[in-house]
């Protein structure tokens, strides 16, 4: 009989270990508090920097895995330690006992309405990152105009920033402006696009590369200067005041959209469990790994691993990395302690 190994999270961490687990012989079993697999890769359109299709990512990771038991609108009830093993009781009435657990419970995108000044939810063309990929991926959205004219980026919204309780960068926001930003050009030539920045991030493969074929390839207007104002207009546009600190001059722009780029923040979901479990909680709110160098992918307990984005901020390289190596580490504690 195979032994089972609990997944927390069936994103794209939990995905990829379940894959890898399988292949080492082991019964994954992952519990997914959504109405699907994927989690926030699933809701993106295109991914950078070879706009690669995320449909197919997760759809291939979905027919790996297709051995694997998965229980979807499913929560974790309650948690028993039981010696060198424990007890997973589910919401839909199943426990399960296993000797490893993998945490790979991912980030939440930041509350953009809790930054006022850039008025989410206040003014009427006024979205986010995660609304405007919704729209690329066919979701109706009224406050997308059909033909704009003029489109904005704010970058580091909550995150880089102490008043939002979130001074870490989210290391994607940069990148996935730019490629939101050229994904608009590709359906609107003719529309101007501004990303308003503090400073560009691009330490990934192809990311450099990625920013230059924005500018020269699209026209996408970058401008360094944090904005210290939206409004709108009498006839319903979003002006937009920031200085840009390139030129030392202060900048207004009207515009028929503007997106904000929400951060990565930890999934809130994720401190029940971790109270359950006695893990530790790090100053960013993240799940605490052993140290942040050698041992990201564990923690403080014996027979918990960590993968992806609950312990910080990650790419999706860097995720399906932490997963191969979760499975692996998993499988090495169970060959050396049982």
């Amino acid at each position: 009989m195979k032994e089972n190994i609990v997944i927390i999270g069936g994103g794209i961490a939990g995905m990829e270990a379940a894959n890898q687990l399988l292949q080492l012989g082991y019964l994954p079993i992952i519990v997914e508090q959504t109405d699907h697999l994927g989690g926030h890769v699933a809701q993106w359109h295109k991914l950078f920097p070879d706009m690669s299709s995320s449909q197919e990512i997760v759809s291939n990771l979905k027919e790996r895995i297709k051995d694997a038991h998965v229980h979807l609108e499913t929560k974790v009830k309650g948690i028993n330690s039981l010696g060198n093993r424990y007890n997973i009781m589910l919401n839909n009435g199943i426990n399960i006992v296993t000797k490893a657990v993998l945490m790979s419970t991912g980030f939440s995108l930041f509350d953009a309405s809790k930054k006022e000044e850039y008025g989410y939810g206040v003014y009427d063309h006024v979205i986010t990152n995660g609304d405007l990929e919704a729209w690329f991926n066919g979701k109706t959205d009224k406050r997308i105009p059909p033909q704009p004219k003029a489109i904005g980026f704010v970058h580091c919204v909550g995150s880089r920033d102490l008043k939002a309780g979130n001074s870490q960068c989210s290391k994607v926001c940069c990148t996935t402006a730019i490629k939101q930003a050229i994904e608009i050009k590709e359906r609107f030539p003719d529309t101007e696009v501004y990303c308003f920045y503090m400073d560009l991030r691009l330490f990934g493969k192809k990311y450099e590369d990625f920013y230059i074929q924005a500018q020269r390839d699209f026209g996408v207007h970058f401008i360094r200067g944090r904005v210290s104002e939206v409004g709108e207009t009498l006839d319903g546009l979003v002006q937009v005041k920031a200085e840009d600190t390139l030129v030392g001059k202060p900048l207004k722009v009207t515009l028929d959209l503007l997106v904000l780029m929400s951060g990565m923040v930890c999934n809130s979901q994720v401190t029940p469990l971790a109270e359950m479990l006695r893990l530790e909680i790090d100053d960013d709110d993240f799940l605490k790994s052993k140290d942040n160098v050698y041992g990201i992918i564990e923690s403080n307990r014996a027979g918990i691993f960590y993968a992806g984005a609950c312990t910080g901020t990650k790419t999706i390289p860097e995720t399906v990395s932490e997963a191969r190596a979760a499975a692996l580490c998993i499988h090495n504690y169970l060959k050396n302690n049982f």
